[in-house]
């Protein structure tokens, strides 16, 4: 394997272009017209277009992406996350081109994509699933026939895309006045982000913790699961705060959630990097909530607390080589890691996008800190993508060290250009819920919801498109100066995170 072609953008594609040249293999990307001169297009040996900004007409666009590749003589696929990761279609796509697609095969992907199917297969396993419908809800299934399904899992209920994750395509329902609305908006983002418009409904447990677990397969029948990771610090469904291991889990539940997501993926002969997902109750019990058939955003904290390159081990796993590592180090972390997912967004406006030009950036170092980021100073955060632009991860000894040594970089990280929720971390590691780890999945919205004083209303995505472009061509006609940081400066801080930010201007950068 000499030549990888990275079908992804941001940061994920710098990353996996990083794992690249360590291994002496070449790394090759592909763009659109928005990310003509992005960071992950800069940092690759080749680079081709493959279409207009909007992700339906480039990355999301299977033949251009295996014609790319193709033609730049690459052996293999890496997919990264989100877009095209977890399709089927495009995996058998490189795969009939004569390609090595760095992920699992086109049938787990297909089973495991699908929350139904993996539910289903989970079932199988003997494995506990969260209730809720075994099947998708048909399209055009009358406003009754759904809300009696609703009514006989019990509410509250999560609507659900069958398809994606990060937290796309969700809804919760709490009565039967607010299901046809919820229904209606999960299609629609879920058609959007994945083009696949199908639903099901979930039963919402109440305040659990959501825990995951990676999982390394090879093709010579291998399955090696990881230490946990709590994803629980979650804002509307989608994760912003990841760490591991977890305090929620005890030697005993590890053993039994790390085989439980063993016999998940036997069940299916899943082989590379994949995530099972458990919701935990507050009596203990923990639930297969679904499989991520790809490398997750939070990937990074695992190997800091095992020391494990997990994008080189899909690379190696998908040229056929055998799992040479130590279950029991997998499962025995070293320290204790934390992920804050830096977006480019307004905390003081519902979190809305905040894309424009970042006029400089100096992210921040030290022991124990890493940033994963696909951004650079005069660069531009696109209003078609994610708005996600880096992931600062910090490692150390315990957990009260990692949690401090994540505010001292957190209060280094400089922005300048666009908002972004560097200050709103800055507050919510200071809480004593996050402190104390008593924090459950919904704990972040009521926070929300009691400060704002009102319900935390979800955007639409027509609202929160609406709100990209008026904040791009606000950037434009008001280009930011250069002058306090948008990090933790006293003038992104204001109002509910005010006093809670270290008011500074852009020093030394």
């Amino acid at each position: 394997m000499k030549k990888i072609l990275i079908a992804n953008r941001g940061e994920i594609a710098v990353r996996v272009i990083r794992a690249c040249r360590e291994m002496d293999i070449a790394p090759v990307a592909v763009y659109s017209e928005c990310d003509r001169t992005a960071l992950h297009v800069r940092y690759a040996d080749e680079a081709y277009p493959i279409g207009p900004s909007e992700p339906r007409e480039s990355y999301l666009r299977i033949e251009r992406i295996v014609d790319a590749a193709l033609k730049a003589g690459a052996d293999a696929v890496h997919p990264g996350y989100g877009f095209l990761a977890e399709n089927s279609a495009f995996a058998a796509a490189v795969r009939d081109a004569g390609l090595i697609f760095i992920g699992p095969t086109p049938k787990a992907i297909e089973t495991m994509g699908s929350k139904t199917a993996a539910r289903a297969a989970a079932k199988r396993a003997g494995v506990p699933v969260v209730p809720g419908t075994e099947d998708p809800i048909a399209s055009d299934a009358p406003d009754a026939k759904i809300a009696a399904v609703a009514s006989s899992i019990g509410y509250p209920v999560l609507v659900k895309a069958v398809a994606g994750g990060g937290g796309k395509g969700m809804r919760t329902v709490t009565d039967r006045q607010e299901l046809s609305s919820a229904v209606r908006a999960a299609r629609s983002e879920a058609g959007a982000a994945f083009g696949d418009a199908a639903i099901y409904l979930e039963r919402q447990l109440t305040r659990p913790r959501h825990i995951e677990v990676q999982l390394l397969g090879d093709a010579h029948g291998t399955v090696l699961p990881f230490v946990e990771r709590e994803c629980s610090i979650q804002r509307r469904h989608q994760k912003v705060v990841e760490e591991t291991p977890s305090t929620a889990v005890s030697p005993a539940l590890r053993q039994a959630m790390t085989s439980a997501a063993v016999a998940v993926a036997r069940a299916v002969g899943y082989t590379n990097a994949g995530t099972i997902e458990f919701l935990l109750d507050q009596d203990g019990r923990f639930y297969f909530l679904e499989m991520n058939t790809r490398l997750q955003v939070e990937h990074p904290i695992t190997e800091m607390v095992t020391g494990v390159d997990l994008v080189q081990w899909q690379i190696r796993i998908a040229r056929g080589e055998r799992l040479a590592l130590d279950p029991a180090a997998l499962v025995t972390p070293k320290g204790h890691s934390i992920e804050c997912r830096v977006y480019a967004e307004d905390p003081d406006n519902h979190f809305l996008p905040s894309p424009g030009r970042i006029v400089a950036l100096r992210t921040p170092g030290g022991p124990g800190i890493r940033d994963d980021s696909g951004a650079a100073a005069g660069l531009d955060v696109p209003i078609f993508y994610d708005p996600m632009i880096s992931k600062l991860v910090a490692w150390a000894e315990d957990r009260p060290r990692a949690i401090a040594r994540m505010r001292r970089a957190l209060g280094e990280y400089r922005v300048a250009g666009i908002k972004t929720t560097v200050p709103f971390f800055i507050w919510l590691l200071a809480q004593a819920e996050f402190v104390d780890a008593t924090f459950h999945t919904t704990y972040l919205d009521e926070v929300l919801q009691a400060r704002h004083g009102r319900p935390f209303v979800e955007p639409t995505p027509e609202v929160e498109e609406i709100a990209a472009i008026a904040a791009a061509v606000q950037a434009v006609l008001s280009p930011a100066p250069v002058g306090p940081q948008n990090g933790a400066s006293s003038a992104a801080c204001r109002g509910q995170w005010k006093s809670h930010a270290r008011a500074e201007a852009l020093r030394g950068m």
